[in-house]
């Protein structure tokens, strides 16, 4: 199939996936378009078991095989999604609580990391898998990371106050690329090859001038691309040019990381905030805001449901055995402590428990949504005797967090007096 027919197929069925929703569940769009790309894959193992002459699951399997969602992802739509998230979020309460957003990004995701293969490694050998503890700890990267794609489709159903989403959205915008950056370095050191990670060298130093050349390289990037946006947006007044112009933007700053390896995700996040603030504020008229809102929004909804479709779509593929299912389960619990201890430590350094939201710790806990970014990254890893228990785990992390954690989230907000008064849907 050509890239326009598996496109082609793909929109269709998020078009169908989100009608049925909007239908008959009235969940929110992406855990409704994931519910019933789940459901249908789970319906379509039944029935390949049942009626195997029909060799549905394989089919399927080989449609998905045509599809790289690693590529798909990383290297294609994330930089469309993480713009629009950027484009939204308030630069001045997100300096309001740098240091928790800050602190959550980094030293958050390395303890997740750290607590996730830890705690992994001795699962597995109960299991009867050897994985070393560095496989462990890609595991551990895979799930550390909270997805600005989930999270900020959550925020957008929840009238949370104000402080609350700018911690939410600043932590899983940012938290992303610190995410992948740790996760390229462990896969090099731990000698799995098949991926975009650059060989590392196991020394301080080599680790050191990897993450600065990654992370501040991208935050720099991100700031110079991002300025001279700015500055074109702000000589003209002509919403087409200049939808056209953030579009460019957003396309060749993502590219031009590639090419000189740094952060993508990061370059991207700091461009669509300066875009979003005060290009928003002194470089747009208000006719220009409009059609810019409205199609990054559109752009936002159409990638959304293609992505959660992907992610439900997917689990056709993955191992049905005894050890698959056994790690998937182990895993959801073991990523919801990782969570847990990595959120609490930075809030007990920084001393705010207790100073800004009530309940803070167990919502920052809850609202950690893993999604599409955690499977692109588990479907990038080329095979080793562990591979299929790291990728049902991984899967039932996502599905778990999307599904229960996403969907009870405004329960938790109204628990701690923190949320909206309407009415769970």
């Amino acid at each position: 199939m050509t890239g326009f027919d598996i496109a082609a197929v793909l929109i269709a069925i998020a078009a169908v996936a989100g009608y049925l929703n909007h239908r008959l569940l009235h969940l929110p769009p992406a855990s409704g378009t994931l519910a019933v790309a789940l459901g249908s894959s789970l319906a379509l193992v039944l029935v390949d078991a049942v009626v195997p002459e029909w060799h549905l699951r394989s089919t399927t399997t080989a449609f998905l095989g045509d599809i790289d969602f690693n590529a798909t992802l990383m290297r294609g739509m994330l930089c469309f999604l993480l713009f629009a998230g950027a484009l939204h979020v308030d630069l001045e309460g997100l300096r309001a609580h740098k240091w928790i957003v800050g602190s959550l990004a980094t030293i958050g995701v390395a303890i997740s990391t750290a607590v996730v293969g830890l705690l992994t490694w001795p699962a597995f050998r109960l299991l009867g898998v050897e994985a070393p503890l560095l496989v462990c700890l890609v595991f551990g990267a895979l799930v550390s990371p909270t997805d600005p794609i989930a999270v900020m489709g959550l925020l957008k159903d929840l009238n949370a106050p104000k402080s609350l989403e700018v911690q939410i959205a600043g932590e899983s915008l940012f938290n992303d690329g610190i995410g992948v950056v740790i996760f390229f370095a462990l896969v090099s050191l731990a000698g799995l090859g098949g991926t975009s990670a650059r060989p590392l060298h196991f020394d301080s130093l080599g680790l050191a001038q990897f993450f600065l050349q990654e992370v501040i390289g991208g935050t720099a990037l991100g700031l110079a691309l991002g300025f001279v946006g700015f500055r074109a947006l702000r000589s003209v007044d002509d919403h087409p040019l200049e939808l056209l112009m953030t579009l460019a933007l957003v396309m060749f700053l993502y590219v031009l990381a590639f090419w000189v390896h740094v952060s993508g995700p990061i370059a991207v996040v700091v461009a669509g905030l300066l875009i979003g603030n005060p290009g928003r504020r002194l470089a747009m008229s208000r006719r220009t805001r409009e059609h810019i809102d409205a199609f990054w929004g559109m752009l936002d909804a159409i990638l959304n449901a293609v992505l959660f479709l992907l992610i439900g779509l997917e689990v056709v593929t993955i191992s049905s055995g005894w050890h698959a299912m056994l790690a998937a389960l182990v895993a959801i619990p073991i990523a919801l402590i990782a969570r847990l201890v990595s959120v609490a430590v930075p809030l007990t350094v920084r001393r705010v428990i207790g100073t800004s939201v009530p309940g803070l710790l167990p919502i920052l806990t809850w609202s950690g949504l893993r999604g599409g970014i955690s499977v692109a990254m588990v479907l990038s890893l080329p095979p080793f005797p562990a591979r299929d228990m790291i990728l049902a785990a991984t899967y039932a992390v996502v599905v778990f967090s999307i599904l229960v954690q996403g969907l009870t989230m405004r329960r938790v907000l109204l628990y701690f007096a923190v949320g909206t008064t309407r009415p769970a849907v």
